[in-house]
């Protein structure tokens, strides 16, 4: 049915290998194309046989789409794309933009299944972590002994760079292999980072090294902070109420150190968090904590609520740590709230205390109240102190 379809864009997946590696399918729509955009590279790799009109991507690409597309309309329009078009390709863009129904993708093997296939590892066991886009602190979310992780690199820099974060978070014993132009006559597989190819995957054998917990509740001396931190176990039990799921966003309201949107982050590559502080030295502490603890692509705004919360993405779910009785925060955060969100939000203090209870009594919700205690030394023996108790509440929009 979509083949119908005048304004249909075919992508094309084509490897280091180039236009002699390309399936039938693949050659047949390229070489009745009456238009083909890609990057100059990919455009490269076509023979003059191709007599298509070449379009190399302008930058920045994205908000340039949709008028290339409505430029180029009409039958005949090619896209070509590195390995699998929806493997952190432009597929996913294209279908995101243009929509399903007007993109068909013929994908060419990703680099990820050629390194599995060079290096023996299963793919299904082998975690995938694309730096294209990302910093390489968020590598260290991964890190844990006997992992094997594929990392996408963004260019020749990379494996250096990876190389580099190993060595600090511990694994400086870890086995590390570069695979450069998969698939194509200049394919090399090397452990020397030191002449990476720009097209290039590394392949991380973590080995020995510190392990990190992806469960909720990391030690406090993981946090920089100045004080202004959940402690261990209330946010385990915190977390255990926020409840992520994958893809969801978080604001963290009052964030401190930054732990709650930290681990929401961490309990799912695909979730996503905003964090709120008013105080310019805690956001910057945030920023340090979420690059030392692999997440940082966490958000941080650095204002006072509710002002500071005007404009941001809608949040799937919101929690209030900090500046819970200021005017006008728990009502904004609620009218912020998606159908059938969830807040959560703790308190200390009596004050604190009091208005959570207002604020269940009006809108129902559950409360619960946590006390811990730690065993310290008193004297010669062992005795245990009381942490201050924590209020939580939570309500479903």
């Amino acid at each position: 049915m979509r083949d119908g379809n005048p304004d249909l864009v075919t992508v094309v997946g084509i490897g280091a290998g180039g236009f002699d590696d390309l399936s039938r399918t693949q050659v047949r729509a390229l070489t009745e194309a009456r238009v083909i955009l890609g990057s100059r590279r990919q455009l490269d790799l076509l023979p003059s046989s191709v007599a298509a009109t070449r379009v190399e991507w302008p930058s920045p690409l994205v908000p340039a789409l949709p008028g290339l597309f409505e430029e180029h309309a009409g039958p005949g329009v090619c896209v070509l794309a590195s390995g699998d078009p929806m493997f952190h390709g432009i597929g996913a863009t294209l279908v995101r933009v243009l929509g399903a129904s007007r993109v068909r993708v013929l994908p060419h093997p990703s680099s990820v299944s050629l390194a599995a296939a060079r290096l023996g590892w299963p793919l299904a066991s082998v975690e995938v972590v694309s730096l294209v886009t990302q910093p390489v602190d968020a590598l260290r979310r991964s890190l844990n002994p006997g992992r094997k992780i594929l990392v996408l690199s963004r260019d020749a820099s990379t494996p250096a760079a990876v190389a580099a974060l190993l060595s600090s978070a511990g694994f400086s014993s870890a086995s590390l292999t570069v695979l450069s132009q998969l698939g194509g006559r200049f394919e090399r597989i090397t452990s020397d980072i030191s002449d990476a190819d720009p097209l290039n995957v590394v392949a991380i054998d973590c080995g020995a090294g510190p392990s990190s917990s992806l469960a909720p509740g990391l030690p406090d001396s993981s946090y920089v902070s100045d004080g202004q931190l959940t402690k261990r176990e209330v946010r385990a039990v915190t977390m255990s109420v926020l409840a992520p799921v994958p893809g969801a966003l978080l604001w963290d309201v009052g964030a401190g150190s930054g732990s709650i949107g930290i681990e929401w982050m961490r309990s799912h590559p695909s979730c996503r968090a905003i964090a709120v502080e008013s105080h310019d030295s805690r956001a910057a502490t945030i920023e340090t904590n979420a690059a030392a603890l692999g997440v940082p692509g966490l958000q941080v705004v650095c204002g006072s609520a509710p002002g500071a919360l005007e404009g941001l993405p809608t949040p799937d779910t919101i929690f209030i740590g900090g500046g819970l009785t200021r005017d006008g925060v728990l009502e904004a955060c609620l009218a912020a709230l998606r159908p059938g969100g969830r807040l959560v939000a703790n308190a200390v203090t009596v004050e604190s205390e009091a208005f959570l209870a207002a604020a269940y009594a009006k809108h129902g919700g559950e409360m619960t109240r946590v006390a811990i205690n730690r065993a310290s030394p008193v004297g010669g023996f062992t005795g245990w102190r009381a942490m201050m108790p924590v209020t939580i509440w939570s309500v479903t929009r």
